[in-house]
């Protein structure tokens, strides 16, 4: 369960942090501002790494000495800087997202810096990322926050009065010395977002996916209860492995009897356990950390990344297209009908809409894999998933590189 994060960063903007006065002057049913800009490796300054399909390690750049739990090693590294990318609007968070091929023996970092009134922030880590253990601990970077901005997790929030107004990106590569390994990555991108102060959001129209669902497998966190205490036990700690592991399951993508030999014989579902331990952040302590579930489902070749959307009528889209969404909410016991349970922070995957409208949910929160199955309330869902208090409309949108998305909502900078 994203307990901690999916609340975290829109606390640290209405609580911690008084929103700055363009956000606060907007109407309060605002939709929020959002735009998410894919990265261009073919622009910005190479220092090591080549430009081709995706962004390679070419020859190394320099060497770096690096410290966690598993001690102390020296890697070589090379890196690409992107050029300033201009958001549009004064925005209060931005979040990044990859994909990469990162075989034993390398791994990877992604950072921004942020451009406001004041100038250029410093550089912040927004992950330290490794498919393969035994190299680096696959880990979120705590305790970066100056007067400038703060990471939650893996949210960069912008301090008070301080809205960002552009970014640049920084992606590093690292491998062992002199060896022939070759991390890269495929795809990365970014989402700047100003998410307005609002207690309810308005029912959206439809749009052209009533009566539509995708058959996504089910999959039910609960049954885990218990699992890998190492890897935070099962449970509600596993909403987000658990529908990145059924959207997975849609596009047929699952680790091999192989991969899951580890797994208790008796699991009923080891590509769940495979899944959490393969997103776990040990910063955090949890598998719920939003761009290492998407980065992991990268591993299958998958596309994915972190954005969010504006309203149901903008997920009905992408359904429409065939493509389901996971989304990130947060509601008390009785908010949404159906769930019968309240959360601070809560991953399902969306999976269609009822003739009538209302949304139809794989929602991992269940008993058993039968009970996965949801249909909620289409004004009630959104209000919860919209909401300042909750995510803002956080989404994982998975797909195939060759399953094309559909066109963005015309008139409103492109979020996908």
């Amino acid at each position: 369960m994203r307990a901690l994060t999916a609340v975290l960063s829109s606390l640290l903007l209405v609580t911690a942090f008084t929103a700055p006065a363009e956000a606060r002057s907007r109407p309060a049913d605002a939709p929020p501002d959002v735009v998410f800009k894919r990265a261009d490796f073919t622009t910005g300054t190479y220092e090591g790494t080549t430009a081709g399909d995706g962004l390679a390690f070419g020859s190394p750049a320099g060497t770096i000495s690096y410290t966690d739990a598993l001690g102390t090693k020296t890697w070589e590294y090379a890196r690409w800087t992107g050029p300033e990318q201009d958001i549009g609007f004064p925005a209060t968070e931005l979040i990044a997202s990859w994909t990469a091929d990162v075989p034993p023996g390398s791994w990877l970092q992604v950072e921004a810096r942020a451009r406001n009134a004041e100038g250029l922030t410093k550089w912040y880590s927004l992950g330290r990322w490794s498919h393969a253990e035994g190299d680096i601990l696959r880990t979120s970077v705590p305790g970066q926050g100056d007067a400038d901005a703060t990471v939650a997790v893996d949210t960069l929030v912008a301090a008070a009065g301080k809205p960002v107004s552009a970014y640049q990106l920084r992606l590093t590569l690292y491998r062992v010395p002199g060896s022939a390994v070759t991390p890269r990555v495929r795809t990365s991108g970014v989402m700047g977002s100003n998410v307005p102060e609002r207690k309810t959001v308005p029912v959206s129209p439809g749009g052209g996916a009533w009566g539509t669902e995708l058959a996504v497998p089910r999959r039910s966190q609960n049954v885990h209860q218990g699992h890998y205490p190492e890897w935070d036990g099962g449970g509600e700690a596993w909403c987000s492995p658990t529908s990145t592991t059924m959207v997975l399951g849609f596009w047929d993508k699952w680790p091999s009897g192989q991969d899951t030999s580890w797994v208790d014989p008796g699991d009923p579902n080891p590509e769940v356990d495979y899944a959490a331990r393969y997103t776990y952040d040990h910063a955090y302590e949890g598998a719920g950390n939003w761009p290492f579930n998407t980065a992991y489902a990268g591993r299958y070749g998958m596309d994915g990344f972190i954005t969010r959307l504006r309203s149901l009528t903008e997920l009905e889209a992408l359904i429409k297209a065939g493509v389901p969404v996971i989304t990130s909410q947060s509601f008390k016991k009785g908010e949404l009908p159906g769930a019968g349970y309240g959360t601070n922070g809560h991953l399902m995957a969306v999976v269609g809409f009822t003739a009538e409208g209302d949304v139809v949910a794989n929602d991992p929160a269940s008993s058993s894999n039968s009970a996965v199955r949801r249909v909620y309330p289409r004004a009630a869902f959104e209000n919860v998933w919209l909401r300042s208090s909750s995510s803002g409309g956080v989404a994982y949108v998975i797909h195939p590189p060759a399953h094309a998305l559909p066109p963005t909502t015309p008139g409103l900078p492109a979020n996908w």
